[in-house]
């Protein structure tokens, strides 16, 4: 196995546990809103069993892999019943980007723990650096597939929050944009953001690219300044 197969299995990996973080915050705000439903479904879980869909969670991140572009993806959609919040659109909102939030915490946590293992010594600061380069082949230390590990968390959970952000349905952002639609423009928006989805999945890579990249880059001079 090559260290390009080692990492696009780390990215399946990291990948699980993002939409697991991701829908599991979905279900909890959700709960602590107001609306049990998802929470009694059993979504409040890192179990990734419990938030696959075939398509979203296994096909469309293989073919990101096999092609190159980013990992993205999505699992079932967390259950929501509005009607049941105390502050249906406040509620709403919160339990929208609950997700992507949780997704840019799990990207700051990998950075703090590489930042830990970078004050460890010299050589571990060497590994880190290698590890953001793509080049973590310079030593047989345990540290090597961690910082791997941890540097594609960081990457695939800011990829996955700054992409469900993007306001086209049905994606996290949409929530914040169409309640401040008339009732006529919201139905006109939800029938037609699959179509701006597919168009999004199909050519958005240079637009997903440019919008993760400010986070990255400030990740990424954090971890060079150690």
């Amino acid at each position: 196995m090559t260290l390009q197969h080692v990492i696009y299995v780390f990215q399946g990996i990291v990948f699980l546990f993002a939409i697991s973080v991701h829908e599991s915050a979905h279900a909890f705000t959700a709960w602590r809103c107001g609306d049990p439903t998802a929470k009694m479904l059993g979504r409040v879980s890192l179990n990734p069993i419990r938030h696959i869909d075939i398509m979203g969670t296994i096909v469309v991140p293989a073919i990101c892999l096999f092609t190159g572009f980013p990992v993205i993806g999505w699992a079932k959609p967390t259950p929501v019943d509005p009607s049941n919040f105390g502050h249906e659109i406040r509620d709403d909102i919160l339990t929208s980007i609950a997700g992507p939030i949780s997704n840019f915490l799990v990207a700051t946590l990998a950075v703090i723990c590489l930042i830990l293992i970078s004050l460890s010594s010299p050589q571990a600061s060497l590994i880190v650096k290698a590890a953001m380069l793509g080049y973590p082949g310079i030593s047989n230390s345990a540290l090597v597939p961690i910082s791997v590990l941890l540097y594609q968390g960081m990457v695939i959970n800011v990829l996955l929050g700054v992409f469900n952000l993007i306001p086209v349905p049905p994606l996290d952002g949409s929530h914040v944009v169409r309640h401040m639609l008339s009732d006529r423009m919201r139905d006109i928006y939800d029938r037609v953001g699959i179509f701006g989805l597919i168009l999004l999945l199909l050519v958005g890579g240079n637009l997903l690219m440019a919008m993760m990249s400010p986070f990255i880059a400030i990740f990424n001079s954090l971890l060079m300044r150690v």
